[in-house]
């Protein structure tokens, strides 16, 4: 008997998305806990090593920090000029996007994703220009720390102390062919710090006090393994869809953000995501609040990026008084299929309770004002 087939006909959108994902170049990322664990070294001799095979690869942007170990791995590779740009009179380096992408190399090493580039560049962030490259057809190789995950801000912030001001969206993580992680231990990443091969001599002392304390290595170093592992789960997951082992018996999760005008917003939007990304589930996130001034208007539009970024789902109500804001929850929840709720801990979260029995709530702690008081890096 022969085999019977059945085809689907692509819509024009799908077609066109196919043809899309074949334009696209490869992106793949280099990610580590914390600096100095040989992401870019990695890069500049896997860079090398295509070179070698006859593919044309080129630097794009090269953050040696003065590594002598790392500028020797530049070996024969050539490197694009950077664009210059002048702000508030001084002549400052950027990537020079342009010109890489008329170029055209196959394949272009960039370093240091997360990094904010100088106003008055075409982005605000070089991820973005990442993605303009790989649109033009060129692959992209790239390093990036996980303390630089926007959804991991919170943590990194009660490990470390630091809150991280430059951050890249964990989609972008998502969007990559592929992640590989370069991983040393605490104590080999310290006695490199003694040798001077991370930073000047002169910050040594400093540096080995503060962010690179075991304490902290280990936790980062955690952080950066389970990513790692949520990564791998996640592709496997999109490849074993009709498996059984990933059948209708598994709970459909629905995850429901609840935040008022507390400075705790922001935390909980980024919790929400955590535990929406290990679950595989939709999430949402509703904004309830009295306050109507230009300064809540802009806080507001900052979650709504926020959560926009991180692939949330956010909408706002306005309600006339407090007594409102847990039955809109409530309602809200109801709507959208909530297996799970995340609120603050105030006063509107005792209302809460026993308007959604039918469902888990998450009452998330106040982040302490300790964290609060950090030092601030890039």
């Amino acid at each position: 008997m022969k085999e019977q087939y059945s085809y689907k006909r692509l819509s024009k959108q799908q077609m066109e998305a196919e043809i899309d994902k074949i334009k696209r170049g490869k992106f793949k990322v280099y990610i580590g806990a914390a600096p100095g664990v040989g992401k870019t070294y990695t890069m500049l001799r896997e860079g090398n090593d295509l070179l070698k095979k006859g593919i044309d690869v080129q630097i794009g942007l090269l953050e040696t920090h003065g590594r002598k170990e790392t500028m020797e791995q530049i070996g024969d590779l050539t490197v694009i000029p950077r664009a210059e740009i002048v702000y508030q009179g001084v002549r400052l380096e950027e990537m020079n996007t342009e010109a890489i992408i008329l170029q055209r190399p196959e394949v272009i090493l960039v370093d240091e994703l997360a990094h904010s580039n100088v106003p008055g560049s075409k982005h605000k962030k070089r991820y973005e220009d990442v993605l303009d490259i790989l649109e033009a057809g060129i692959s992209v190789i790239t390093t990036v720390n996980v303390q630089h995950l926007e959804s991991l801000n919170d943590a990194v912030e009660h490990i470390t102390g630091i809150r991280v001001r430059e951050t890249v969206p964990d989609s972008i993580l998502r969007a990559a062919d592929e992640v590989q992680l370069i991983d040393v231990s605490p104590q080999a990443l310290q006695h490199r710090m003694r040798e001077g091969k991370i930073y000047a001599m002169t910050k040594v002392d400093q540096a080995l006090n503060h962010f690179f304390k075991t304490g902290n290595l280990i936790a980062l170093r955690e952080l950066a393994l389970r990513e790692i592992a949520d990564d791998v789960d996640e592709r496997l997951e999109s490849m074993e869809r009709t498996s059984s082992l990933r059948g209708p018996w598994r709970r459909k999760e629905v995850i429901y953000v609840c935040v008022t005008e507390s400075d705790q917003a922001d935390s909980l939007i980024r919790r929400g995501f955590r535990i929406a990304h290990r679950l595989k589930a939709a999430w949402f996130v509703t904004c309830v609040a009295l306050g109507d001034t230009d300064e809540w208007k802009k806080r507001l539009e900052n979650l709504e990026k926020l959560t926009i970024r991180l692939g949330g789902e956010f909408s706002y109500q306005e309600v006339a008084g407090r007594h409102q804001i847990a039955h809109v929850f409530a309602s809200k929840a109801q709507e959208a299929g909530a297996s799970q709720i995340i609120i603050g801990k105030d006063a509107v979260t005792s209302k809460l309770l026993p308007l959604t029995q039918q469902m888990d709530v998450l009452v998330v702690a106040h982040v302490d004002s300790w964290q609060m008081a950090g030092n601030q890096v890039k």
